[in-house]
């Protein structure tokens, strides 16, 4: 089992920037593949992006593909979500996500994945 927790959030204008953070508990950190999901409210929670278990392979979503990026550490169990050009649809709570897989890839089915963390709050002020 892992737990995970997100940091970073926060208010920022538009064309602005933020880093999101996700430290996971374990030893087994480097089993999962992990992603980023976020939600607004009155909204299905919705894919960003997602990351192998090595990190070699990344996937995101249309909408921030070019403006996202995800990477993770995994001698710290940390995922990031680097956002540049923010807008205000990036408004949102975002979560992370772990998905414990055999092989080194990532999905985008939200159903996949076995553990969230609580969110973090995103704001893009215009």
């Amino acid at each position: 089992q892992v737990q995970l927790v997100e940091s970073g959030g926060g208010l920022v204008q538009a064309g602005g920037s933020l880093r999101l953070s996700c430290a996971a508990s374990g030893r087994t950190f480097s089993t999962y593949a992990m992603g980023w999901f976020r939600q607004t409210p009155g909204k299905e929670r919705e894919f960003v992006a997602a990351i192998s278990r090595s990190g070699g392979s990344t996937y995101y979503a249309d909408s921030v593909k070019g403006r996202f990026s995800i990477s993770r550490d995994n001698t710290k169990n940390t995922v990031y979500l680097q956002m540049n050009s923010l807008t205000p649809e990036d408004t949102a709570v975002y979560y992370c996500a772990a998905d414990r897989r055999v092989d080194d890839s990532a999905t985008r089915y939200l159903a996949w994945y076995n553990y969230w963390g609580q969110g973090t709050q995103v704001t893009v002020s215009s």
